[in-house]
């Protein structure tokens, strides 16, 4: 008993979904070949568990259809099996039963299965059911991949730049932190997240002799330096989530007075993630070594943001931010 896979001319997944369905009657195997590919998705078949566990390690399916009641290993079996690979995680599995026992339900979902269909089952609710799982699987990998290029690019500015050694990892954290203090929506916190992360990603495009220079800049460097919040945007710009972002990335050097770079944006014309980047950005260059000077104590940090608060950061913003730290070093304090 074996897969059985399109002719290799039609194998072409192309944009269309790829279908797994494991079903030992043949009629239904048939039934459901005609009514997948009807809707334009590529079909193949197994009659058998094992037959269903190999076909997904040779072409990992974007959908599988899994009849319960298999010969050889059962429909649960088959699920639990393809849980424990890393690799299959995200592939939706729906169950097929003629048995619509709530037992049945429960213990499909325990196995790892993602939906549960009767037999026999509705052609429209099947089908919607399979787009649902489709689109939210296209979701979950264009996640990961963005997830997976902003961790990149993150290792590449700390590979150009050693001195900030942890310093994007810092920021993320500390910026969070300050975005739910200040009431930001969980749908903004990511997009901060990611900002904080990419803040200084455009350096990948500054000479090593400008950035690990210690004793200053001439006013051409400066200039060069200057530079990098636009060459950051510009490397984030082709990633589908960067509009969020992005005016992170471009304005986390601008200043409340007016007085920064490189649009001299002032006050709330700054983007609000990009005003939380710059101070965050400010506290932890205060806190930690860099190759012209030591940290500084906490203590003295707080009062340089208390110098610039209306002037380099948004005054409410530095209050909150103030708050956080003050608390924090409390907390380490008395543990």
């Amino acid at each position: 008993m074996s897969a059985q896979l399109p002719e290799p001319s039609v194998f072409d997944r192309s944009d269309r979904a790829l279908v797994l369905v494991v079903e030992d009657d043949a009629s239904n195997r048939a039934l459901l070949r005609t009514l997948l590919e009807r809707e334009g998705h590529i079909v193949m078949t197994a009659n058998d568990g094992e037959a269903a566990v190999r076909a997904v390690g040779e072409h990992e399916p974007d959908v599988i259809l899994l009849d319960i009641g298999l010969p050889r290993l059962d429909g649960l079996e088959v699920t639990r099996r393809l849980r424990l690979n890393q690799a299959y995680r995200t592939i939706p599995i729906i169950l097929l039963t003629g048995r619509a026992e709530l037992d049945d339900m429960v213990a499909g979902l325990d196995a790892g299965a993602d939906d549960f269909m009767p037999k026999p089952f509705r052609r429209p609710e099947l089908l919607a059911r399979i787009r649902a799982s489709i689109r939210m699987r296209r979701a979950v990998l264009a996640m990961e991949t963005a997830h997976s290029v902003v961790a990149a690019l993150a290792s590449a500015v700390e590979a150009k730049d050693a001195t900030t050694e942890l310093h994007c990892q810092r920021l993320a954290g500390l910026a969070t932190r300050l975005g739910e203090r200040v009431g930001m929506p969980a749908s903004l916190l990511e997009a901060l997240a990611y900002g904080a992360m990419l803040h200084d990603v455009g350096k990948i495009g500054i000479p090593e002799a400008i950035l690990g220079k210690t004793n200053g800049l001439t006013a051409d460097e400066r200039m060069i330096l200057r530079r990098h919040p636009e060459i950051g945007e510009r490397i984030c710009l082709p990633l589908a989530s960067a509009r969020d972002f992005a005016p992170i990335v471009r304005h986390h050097h601008e200043r409340w007075d007016g007085a920064g770079y490189p649009d001299g944006l002032a006050g709330v014309e700054i983007p609000l993630g990009a005003r939380i980047v710059s101070l965050v950005d400010a506290w932890d260059a205060m806190t930690h070594d860099r190759p012209y000077r030591r940290a500084a104590p906490a203590t003295e940090a707080i009062e340089e943001l208390k110098r610039e608060r209306g002037r380099q950061f948004d005054p409410d913003l530095t209050v909150a931010f103030i708050g956080l730290v003050e608390s924090s070093i409390v907390g380490q304090s008395s543990a």
